[in-house]
């Protein structure tokens, strides 16, 4: 069928073969063809393209997802589903290709590494590198499909499997990847041949002081050791570390341990595990650490995803940073937002940090909130701001809801469950013979202005409007009513069984009179 295109730096050809091809999943034949197309481009492993007509499509279903090709055009693509097994977006077309890509047009071709197989050429299963590429299929593999997964669980599953198929003696394979956050030191992902799904867990703080971590390999790889090697099996078996002794009693024979390092130096680890006798050969190891400075970006770029969300939620919100993430980045971008306002404040709290030291003030404060933010949060709202000793936070109208009532009997629930921790709380203090803590919590309801303020180089998220306003002076008259909980009559609307009117008050700021409610 001749050359696509040629050049003495990237070449790409379509050569119409005269032989048979096959593919098969889970025991089942999806592809078999004497007409396929053999696609080259550059140094990435060859491809097949084969007629539909010699396609099992009746097992594919077509996704919504949409690849570009410099060379070729615009790609569609199908999941392959075979029995009980399934795999997303593995097979793909060029329905409509530029004209030097004609030759394979509304042709169908297959993810090999996905599914776990090579073709069947003339009855002959050859490997990937064997037909062209860098002679090394893990090299082929990055440059090709390991671009395709968004998260590092989709990623380390599907590098154990092309370790697999390429015929490396894998058993167990787990990377860890640290982050940066408050509460968690970084994430394992942990993948097992016998095991269908990837095991991922976050490691805490406290898992670095823990005996399972001082007593592991991976104490000795984050603190700087180029890497750690040990046979498992013989009388010279060196079991110095509390995995390999689990994993020389489930039958393995070698284990190693190498960082992965980022560019800011950060260190993490890469871990590998056979039942193979006589372990791990030098090519096994050899293509890994050819690869490993390249994996280890792909890592970074998720690793960089996550912790950029989840340094967003945890300081600005999880509504808040989502719409940051979504391009709400400028002074000025706002939208509008229908939610149940929520405002309270720790009374006489200038009195409180003049009595105190300031490390006992922060540590009381930090309580405060304690009991604040956790019903907020498991009652389905997020906090805004902490300003000071205060709290806003929002309860968002739910899509799809023609009225607050949901939202409203969520906020309620969660001021409700706050006063009920601090009375435990003040309990815990009397015991001590402190003084009980007070606060107010205020409760409005409405649509406001929720967006950026500030200047270029520091710009805030928050609420812009009168409900805003008004959510605070109702807290500022819980004191002078006697009530905890005070909501305004537009919130009291949507849960008129749980809240008395305690009557008409002059509100700072606002013109009439308002009718405000209480806890019954």
């Amino acid at each position: 069928m001749g050359d696509v295109s040629n050049s003495s730096d990237y070449e790409v050809s379509a050569t119409q073969t005269d032989w048979r091809v096959r593919v098969e999943y889970n025991g089942v034949t999806v592809a078999d063809s004497s007409q396929a197309v053999l696609f080259r481009e550059g140094s990435m492993a060859p491809v097949y393209y084969f007629p539909r007509n010699d396609v099992r499509m009746d097992m594919m279903r077509r996704s919504r997802h949409k690849t570009h090709c410099p060379f070729k055009g615009d790609a569609s693509y199908w999941s392959l589903i075979v029995g009980e097994k399934s795999l997303e977006n593995v097979v793909w077309s060029y329905e409509k290709p530029i004209e030097e890509a004609i030759s394979i047009k509304s042709y169908v071709a297959f993810y090999m590494d996905l599914l776990g197989a090579t073709y069947d050429e003339d009855s002959e299963y050859t490997q990937h590198s064997e037909a062209g590429g860098h002679g090394n299929v893990y090299v082929d593999w990055l440059l090709t499909d390991a671009w395709k997964f968004d998260d590092s669980v989709k990623l380390t599953k599907a590098f154990a499997e092309m370790l697999v198929a390429a015929g490396s003696p894998v058993t167990r394979l787990s990377m860890f990847i640290r982050t940066l956050h408050p509460l968690v030191i970084g994430n394992a992902y942990i993948w097992r041949e016998e095991k269908e799904e990837i095991n991922s867990f976050v490691l805490t703080h406290e898992t670095l002081k823990s005996e399972t971590f001082l007593d592991s390999p991976l104490a000795h790889i984050f603190s700087g050791a180029g890497g750690v090697r040990r046979r498992l099996d013989g009388e010279d078996a060196i079991l110095d570390f509390g995995i390999l002794r689990q994993l020389h009693e489930e039958g393995c024979t070698d284990y190693v341990a190498m960082p992965v390092v980022f560019t800011n130096g950060q260190i993490n680890a890469l871990t590998l595990a056979t039942d193979k006798p006589g372990g791990f050969g030098t090519t096994d190891l050899g293509r890994i650490y050819e690869i490993s400075p390249i994996l280890s970006k792909l890592y970074e770029v998720h690793a960089s995803q996550k912790m950029s969300s989840s340094l967003l939620q945890t300081y600005l919100g999880r509504e808040t940073g989502e719409r940051v993430l979504q391009g709400l980045i400028k002074r000025g971008d706002s939208e509008e937002l229908s939610a149940v306002i929520w405002f309270c404040d720790l009374r006489q709290s200038t009195a409180l940090a003049e009595s105190m030291d300031r490390e006992k003030f922060i540590s009381l404060l930090n309580q405060f909130f304690e009991c604040m933010v956790r019903p907020i949060l498991e009652y389905g709202g997020e906090v805004l701001q902490f300003i000071g000793d205060a709290v806003v936070a929002i309860f968002p109208k739910r899509e799809g809801d023609n009225s607050f009532q949901e939202a409203c009997e969520e906020a309620l629930d969660a001021a409700i469950a706050a006063e009920e921790r601090v009375k435990e709380w003040n309990l815990e203090l009397e015991a001590e013979d402190l003084e009980p803590i007070a606060f107010g919590i205020g409760l409005h309801v409405g649509t406001f202005t929720y967006g950026n303020i500030g200047i270029a180089e520091r710009l805030e998220f928050t609420v812009i409007g009168s409900v805003a306003n008004e959510a605070a002076r109702i807290e500022g008259m819980t004191k002078e009513v006697g009530q905890v909980i005070l909501t305004s009559e537009e919130f009291a609307n949507n849960c008129p069984n749980r809240l008395s009117l305690m009557g008409e008050f002059s509100l700072k700021g606002v013109g009439s009179d308002q009718k405000l409610f209480g806890v019954k």
